[in-house]
């Protein structure tokens, strides 16, 4: 490429003066996820020019500010805009603010004028992460060191960008110790199906945890990317799969984004309030097929707050008439004067969107998503029975899906994605109140804690999730909540009626799958030598699940804490039953409620 001309720059720096003094920039905010979590935790925020000026891509802009010597300035502004509007935009989580290295060694930089600028907005300091990009050269790092000081006195936090991408990645991570690393794009494309690419991620995941570092990958572009890197540790992830930079990001992940959590995530949802799309709906004007285009045209006219009416015979909803294309057809040239006094049933779109009150929020995402574009703008029909409830809006439908998954979030078990206590007990006392019978298992790992001094935390949480699909394959996904109160703890709530063989299932399905957690030589030993809890060497056998179930009487249980008491006292029989030989145990209580005299929960 030819060096720029006067003319270029010239022109660069009267564009450039417009947007640096105008403050003609917009931030776009890009979602990054935790793996784990299976929620937003972040932001980063991405710089845009005027729409209209080639300074809008980020690249010409920077460029021309280099050229014309006002790149600290340009710089400065970026991050000031980027947290007031972050602020403004009340996004949770952390916010990720890019900067290039040698620019902190610019005599004119004073990283205090950054940090006032961030104070001003009113965010608060901890949640702010400076990325410094590692493509490019660095030779002082003491000097960037000094610079960096300033913000961490402050309370930012460091991220490391692009690694493995430039020129000195292990040097510039040992020198700065950053608190994140976000590995570049190239080591996440296509990593689902090459296995250099796993063993490099693998080992910068390892390196982090070693030093204390969270990892960051970039570039996730599919579901297969984002479930390798999840299977290989990774804390966070970033990129389009997840959600692409805009101005407004949504302030949770998509529906079913985990393919392979699915039926965790739908589980949790079950027992939801106000999980249902009839809750939605909501009465709308309607017209029957014989209704006059001229008649319609009316009702439109006086009802501007309608944007859609459904064409009803009998009740049960024939067609869907979206104001837009109506009003395009009957207000073009002759429009009126050619179908004016047709009925309505000739223009109606007699396939709409109709979905029975009782669907899933879920499920009802999941068809929005299927049907052709052009099917749903603003609205859809609920039906009852076949019947017409009324119209739900997709804006109400996101907005009550998003609610849900901020409360699974806040009452979820990060690690399996399992509703915790607060939904398990709520299912429980939403049994009890209608009085329909029910069993709960109470499952507990047999010699979990010598397996984790051995075999490492993370071997142990594979295991708990081992056991977590284990349990939501051999329960009713209709009727039965797995639950995960914390731990190697599991509460199944079972409405189904054959709960006793799903249990026994369950049981043998982990008794058979214990053993794949073991190296070769424990394996054929049928366990491992480690000390116990007095500091003792001892020898314990293979992993084994102790369930212990109790079917609460509804007449002398009154709440959840009832069946509480029940169902641990169970699992403590349980796990006395399953002897030095381990394999577990399955002890169903005869006991089905409290004791008589004792005090009420």
């Amino acid at each position: 490429m030819s060096p720029p001309t006067l003319e270029d720059v010239n022109r660069f720096r009267d564009e450039l003066e417009a947007v640096i003094d105008g403050r003609r920039l917009s931030m776009l905010f890009q979602p990054i996820a935790s793996l784990r979590g299976r929620a937003v935790v972040g932001y980063e925020a991405l710089v845009r020019g005027p729409a209209d000026s080639m300074m809008h891509n980020p690249l010409v802009l920077f460029g021309a500010a280099q050229h014309c010597n006002r790149v600290v300035e340009l710089d400065l502004l970026c991050r000031e805009l980027a947290a007031q509007r972050f602020a403004a935009l009340n996004l949770p989580g952390l916010l990720f603010m890019n900067i290039v290295p040698a620019l902190m060694l610019d005599p004119d930089y004073r990283p205090q004028r950054a940090i006032d600028g961030i104070v001003a907005s009113g965010l608060p300091m901890h949640r702010v992460v400076l990325e410094l990009s590692e493509r490019y050269p660095l030779e002082d790092y003491s000097g960037v060191r000094r610079a960096l000081a300033e913000y961490r006195e402050a309370g930012l936090e460091i991220a490391i960008d692009d690694l493995g991408a430039g020129y000195a990645s292990l040097r510039l991570w040992s020198e700065l110790q950053p608190g994140y690393v976000k590995i570049d794009q190239h080591f996440v494309r296509g990593l689902d199906a090459d296995p250099v690419k796993r063993e490099f991620v693998r080992s910068m995941g390892e390196i982090a945890r070693g030093v204390g570092a969270q990892v960051v990958a970039e570039g996730v572009e599919t579901a297969a990317e984002l479930q390798a890197l999840a299977d290989l540790g990774i804390e966070m992830a970033q990129g389009y799969h997840l959600g692409r930079p805009v101005p407004e990001p949504p302030l949770a992940l998509p529906v079913g984004l985990f393919e392979r959590d699915l039926p965790l995530l739908r589980d949790a949802w079950r027992w939801q309030r106000g999980q249902s799309v009839g809750e939605l709906a909501r009465p709308n004007p309607t017209v029957t097929p014989t209704t006059s285009m001229d008649a319609v045209s009316a009702l439109l006219a006086k009802r501007p707050d309608v944007h859609a009416l459904p064409v009803v015979a009998d009740g049960r909803p024939l067609g869907l008439v979206r104001r837009g294309p109506f009003t395009d057809l009957y207000l073009s040239r002759y429009g009126r004067d050619l179908h004016g006094r047709k009925p309505i049933a000739w223009f109606m779109d007699t396939e709409p969107l109709t979905v029975e009150h009782d669907l899933q929020l879920a499920d009802v995402s999941r068809l929005l998503t299927d049907v052709a574009t052009g099917q749903v703008e603003h609205e859809f029909i609920v039906t009852r029975d076949r019947q017409y409830l009324g119209m739900a809006r997709v804006i109400d439908l996101l907005r009550r899906i998003t609610d849900l998954q901020v409360r699974n979030a806040r009452h979820a078990n990060p690690l399996t994605l399992l509703p915790g206590n607060v939904p398990i007990y709520e299912c429980i006392d939403d049994l009890l109140r209608r009085r329909l019978e029910f069993a709960v298992a109470y499952c507990d790992l047999d010699h979990f804690k010598p397996f984790n001094d051995v075999y490492g935390y993370s071997r142990g949480d594979e295991v708990i999730k081992k056991l977590a699909e284990l349990a939501v394959a051999q329960t009713d996904g209709e009727c039965d909540l797995v639950g995960h109160i914390g731990g190697d703890d599991f509460m199944l709530v079972m409405v189904s009626t054959d709960w006793r063989e799903r249990c026994e299932r369950l049981l043998a399905a982990f008794n058979a799958a214990a053993p794949d957690f073991y190296g070769a030589e424990d394996r054929a030993a049928g366990g491992i030598w480690t000390e116990d809890r007095q500091g003792q060497r001892r020898f314990f056998p293979l992993l084994g699940l102790s369930i212990g179930v109790v079917l609460p009487d509804l007449d002398r249980c009154h709440s959840h804490h009832d069946v509480a008491v029940l169902a641990t006292e169970a699992k403590h029989q349980a796990k006395l039953r399953r002897g030095e030989a381990g394999g577990g145990a399955l002890y169903i209580d005869r006991r089905r409620g409290p004791a008589v005299g004792a005090p009420a929960a």
